[in-house]
């Protein structure tokens, strides 16, 4: 695999022919061989170029192709090129991605610089972001036991909240369940989402709403789904049946079209109808350039047809695009996950989730994986809601361009 590289033009051929391979090799043992062998030419690769956008581009190839890995056995070559080129390279960047890569191989010098760049409230918000992520990538104890420090933070709350879904910490539920209440509403449903993950977690939400110190009426449907999985009686005998209500969804249209025909959609509100759809649509849909891109883009829909509009809110697995359909994983560690996939290789699985936009599981750490024919979207959703939310969610579904969101 020794490849003298002695012209720019060679070796940005051998880049770009090389890179894609990352991706392509999976992680079993008869090819581990083979991708260390192609790690080592990258490595050799970035050892005989200066060109910092070439480091660059060549160890976000790398990190891509590593996505979701864990202690990959480093190149021969790796700490010599670190130290000789990288680890002490004047831009930031590149320092930033060499330490990302070396915590992939399992470096733990890169692991407890990570640390102490998550520590530090002066560093960029952006790297700190970065180091949390690798961190719990690579499912670092450590980190975990950071992020109720990290929950004091404003900006990096959110992450911290959700951080405990990805490595399981027996103080999470307690930390998250006393500070509920002074969390936002999108900091209390990152809660309620990142303590249905997993089974101690769910176990310590349902004592939370048994207790009456989290509303029922907290639980979204999509979440009700998770902890009707996880939890089976228990949470069914509290929440009761977590069930399709549209086994005769032509009755039910009719039930939701009557709400809202006449002078009752004439007099609902478009602006309160906005701050329902943000509560319960947006995490998922995009419309008018904001929001979640899990499902479609509800901007160019056929909106103002009233059928099309209450066929999709009662019935969205009635003819679900396969993009849609839903996948379940639950990891060797007890995590259980439910999205749409975004990309698959051989390594990896990427999903998107109502709460991350890209969630990377490596097929390694796969106990079990299922797909549905249902919609990421649950049924039910109107129900949850009180008449005057469905007139005014409806009204506002209807509309042409943004209306102010009524405070």
């Amino acid at each position: 695999m020794q490849m003298p590289l002695n012209s720019p033009v060679r070796w940005i051929c051998c880049f770009i022919a090389i890179i894609p391979l990352v991706f392509l090799y999976p992680c079993s043992p008869a090819l581990a061989e083979d991708e260390t062998q192609i790690l080592e030419l990258l490595v050799e690769t970035l050892n005989q170029t200066d060109d910092p956008k070439v480091q660059e581009s060549i160890m976000r190839g790398m990190i891509a192709g590593l996505e979701g890995r864990r202690a990959v056995a480093a190149p021969n070559n790796w700490t010599t090129v670190l130290n000789a080129k990288l680890a002490q390279n004047a831009n930031p960047e590149i320092r930033n991605l060499a330490l990302q890569l070396s915590q992939f191989f399992g470096d733990a010098d890169a692991k407890q610089l990570a640390l102490k760049k998550l520590r530090n409230k002066k560093a960029a918000l952006t790297s700190r972001r970065q180091a949390l992520r690798s961190l719990l990538n690579q499912q670092s104890e450590e980190a975990s036991d950071l992020l109720e420090f990290l929950m004091e933070e404003p900006e990096l709350c959110l992450d911290a909240i959700r951080g405990y879904a990805a490595v399981e910490n027996a103080t999470g539920p307690t930390v998250l369940l006393e500070r509920y209440s002074k969390f936002s509403e999108e900091q209390r449903r990152a809660v309620i989402e990142t303590l249905a993950s997993r089974q101690f977690y769910a176990e310590q939400l349902l004592g939370a709403l048994q207790d009456n110190r989290i509303p029922r009426t907290d639980i979204p449907v999509h979440v009700a789904r998770s902890l009707n999985k996880i939890l089976g009686q228990s949470f069914i005998d509290y929440y009761g049946d977590v069930k399709p209500v549209t086994t005769d969804r032509i009755k039910t249209i009719a039930k939701y079209k009557r709400m809202v025909s006449g002078s009752a959609l004439e007099n609902a509100d478009a602006s309160r109808g906005r701050m329902v759809y943000e509560k319960t649509c947006a995490s998922c849909h995009v419309l008018y350039g904001a929001g979640g891109k899990i499902g479609p883009d509800l901007t160019g829909s056929n909106r103002a047809n009233l059928d099309y509009i209450l066929l999709n809110s009662v019935a969205p697995s009635y003819d679900v695009p396969e993009s849609y359909q839903m996948v379940l994983i639950l990891t060797i560690d007890g995590r259980l996950v439910n999205g749409v996939i975004a990309e698959e290789d051989a390594t990896k699985v990427v999903l998107k989730t109502v709460e991350q936009p890209r969630l990377v599981i490596a097929k390694a750490d796969i106990e079990t994986r299922k797909a549905s024919e249902k919609s990421m979207m649950p049924e039910g959703q109107l129900d949850q809601m009180k008449p005057q939310e469905v007139r005014d969610l409806i009204k506002y579904l209807q509309t042409t361009e943004q209306v102010e969101m009524v405070k």
